[in-house]
């Protein structure tokens, strides 16, 4: 009825919008402000211009998603969104593979906005409204199999924004093709309205009464966390390495959300809003270090003109503000304490083992399968960014403009710093943070989080967590600080006041060193492509030239992964297509006759099924 699509276009305002609305503006601000440098000296005036109106508007469509309150307008501004977010893809225009990245995500984009659509209309058949809350209040009139369908079509049609896999092919060619500080919001704040959806829509809006609907979130959130990591790990590209890690710290979010669904159903409220809370702090967390890391990643493209790790390194010396702050996101995001990406990840194994505790049988066994994922996940990120840092920023220049890097301008480093504070900040004071969390969590939910008792040492709900592990931002800083004074006191009794002379780096006895002969990114990555070459199928290239066939003149070496789900999932699927449309073709002959039997055909049929449906 027109009635019900047009008669309420208010907003939102409750806890979780408001979150959301905070973690856009955290993440923009910063990212706005960055943009004033990086765009400087790259982009005519009027490119500029286009820049920041874009921005404004993206930064906008976003507000207006978190905060609809009808189907059909949410609908709208998400599709603004996308088309948006499209246009800042492939800002620069004059790349293929902006324009290849841009073609990619726009098909994936409508994709998932045609299963939420489906989900949105199977909703309006039995609700009869188009408004969330009272979609909300009707959603007992919709029958449990449509319930579990418009589950999996919220699910993944909105997992398709989230990055979730399979449906995460577009991620890792959109992100590094668009400017740095709108990858730092794509991957900061984009690819969350996602999850928002899912849990405004799926868990708010509609409830989960199935142990089998968060079974399904958690599993494809551990497959993410890993198919993420291992892939980043394979990357030279530093903005695809970044993106690979969004993938996988989606996951991550997810095993809280899913947690929470799973814990809902096994009536155990307290976990139930611990688990989500732990999912919303990671969100919030992985908004700050992601987007930091991906402002760090901008200003290294922007003084080396390249995102290759390989032709990088050195630049401590030359970027250090930029250096330290790169530093600080990928401690957050290894999840080393005190640091932000520690505790979240901290309360969300927490949350894990609580599930196994609830359980018996086959039950404990999927929460520690989760649990081993979550612990596989953090060990390999941990790995990886040793690798981005180490050969980013440390030992020699590998090219000529590496060598002649200079710092960013204030304006890209301000952002930058500030956002490292924020990792910090967000760790030492994880105990308030996480009560506030709980309330958003508790709201959503429905479940009234008064009556539960927060400990600021101890990460759980006292009704529900008692065997929670105690662990506290403030005593671990202290614990590192006492630490390295022990240490350096340590030495200085044992050494004395020795004087320490500076030396050439000792080569293994080779003093003619150079660049060529540093550990570089392929062979850090290498025992873990042949550990996981089930799962990546990497092959070689080699080619070499000789002066009479016994002299060398030159040797090249290259390998490469094989992309598992776009060789065997999305490229015979686009083939498939291509096949079909060319049969359907036969179909458009060109005749105005043969059309109009057509639509005459369609209204036959729509009048025969008229009251049907």
């Amino acid at each position: 009825m027109i009635p019900s699509i047009t008669g309420n276009f208010a907003f939102l305002s409750d806890p979780l919008s408001l979150f959301f609305v905070f973690v856009i503006f955290l993440i923009s601000a910063p990212a706005a402000i960055y943009s004033a440098g990086y765009l400087k000296g790259d982009y005519s005036g009027g490119k500029i211009k286009l820049a920041w109106l874009l921005l404004a508007l993206f930064v906008l469509s976003m507000l207006a998603v978190v905060s609809a309150s009808n189907l059909v307008l949410f609908l709208i501004f998400w599709e603004l969104m996308s088309l948006i977010s499209y246009f800042l893809v492939i800002f620069d225009s004059g790349h293929k593979k902006s324009i290849q990245a841009g073609t990619v995500y726009i098909v994936m984009t409508h994709f998932g906005t045609a299963l939420i659509t489906a989900a949105f209309l199977i909703m309006y058949r039995y609700t009869h409204s188009f408004d969330v809350l009272a979609v909300k209040e009707a959603a007992y009139l919709i029958p449990d199999s449509a319930k579990g369908a418009v589950f999996l079509l919220l699910f993944f049609g909105f997992g398709a924004k989230a990055g979730i896999v399979p449906l995460h092919i577009w991620l890792p060619m959109a992100h590094p093709q668009a400017p740095s500080h709108i990858s730092s919001i794509m991957s900061g704040v984009m690819i969350k309205l996602g999850i928002y959806g899912i849990i405004r829509f799926a868990v708010f809006t509609m409830g989960i009464s199935h142990l089998w609907q968060g079974e399904i979130v958690m599993i494809l959130a551990a497959v993410s966390c890993l198919v993420g990591v291992i892939y980043a790990l394979m990357e030279h590209d530093i903005k695809k390495l970044l993106a690979f890690h969004s993938v996988e710290n989606i996951g991550i979010i997810l095993l809280g959300v899913g947690g929470s669904m799973m814990f809902l159903v096994m009536n155990q409220p307290a976990l139930a809003v611990f688990s989500m809370a732990a999912g919303l702090y990671h969100l919030v967390n992985h908004a700050i270090f992601k987007g930091l890391l991906f402002l760090g990643a901008g200003s290294v493209y922007k003084a080396t003109g390249t995102r290759d790790m390989e032709k990088m390194g050195g630049l401590i010396k030359l970027m250090p503000q930029t250096a330290f702050a790169f530093l600080a996101g990928s401690m957050a995001i290894s999840a080393l304490p005190p640091l932000n990406g520690f505790i979240s990840e901290w309360l969300t194994f927490q949350a894990i083992f609580a599930g196994a505790l609830k359980s018996a049988g086959n039950g404990v066994m999927f929460w520690i399968t989760a649990a081993s994922a979550l612990a596989l996940t953090s060990g390999l990120a941990a790995a990886c960014f040793v690798k981005a840092f180490s050969v980013t920023f440390l030992a020699a220049p590998r090219s000529e403009k590496a060598s002649e890097a200079k710092e960013s301008p204030f304006s890209m480093t301000a952002p930058m710093l500030f956002l490292a504070g924020l990792t910090l900040f967000f760790g030492l004071f994880s105990p308030q943070i996480l009560r506030v969390m709980a309330q958003v969590a508790g709201a959503t939910l429905g479940i009234d989080t008064q009556n539960m008792k927060f400990s600021v040492l101890n990460y759980g709900v006292t009704s529900g967590l008692e065997n929670a592990g105690a662990v506290s931002g403030w005593l671990v800083l202290a614990a590192l600080v006492l630490l390295g004074l022990a240490a350096f006191f340590g030495l200085r009794i044992f050494y004395g006041k020795q004087r320490f002379t500076a030396g050439r780096t000792w080569g293994c006895g080779y003093y003619a060193s150079d660049s060529r002969s540093e550990y570089t990114a392929t062979a850090f990555s290498k025992p873990f492509r042949i550990f996981f070459s089930f799962f990546l199928m990497p092959y070689r290239k080699t080619e070499k030239a000789t002066h009479g066939g016994y002299h060398l003149k030159y040797f090249k070496y290259e390998t490469h992964t094989t992309p598992f789900f776009r060789t065997f999932f999305y490229e015979p699927a686009v083939a498939a297509s291509f096949r079909l449309a060319k049969k359907v073709r036969r179909m458009q002959p060109g005749s105005i006759h043969l059309y109009l039997s057509y639509i005459f055909a369609v209204i036959i049929l729509l009048l025969v099924f008229r009251g049907k449906f």
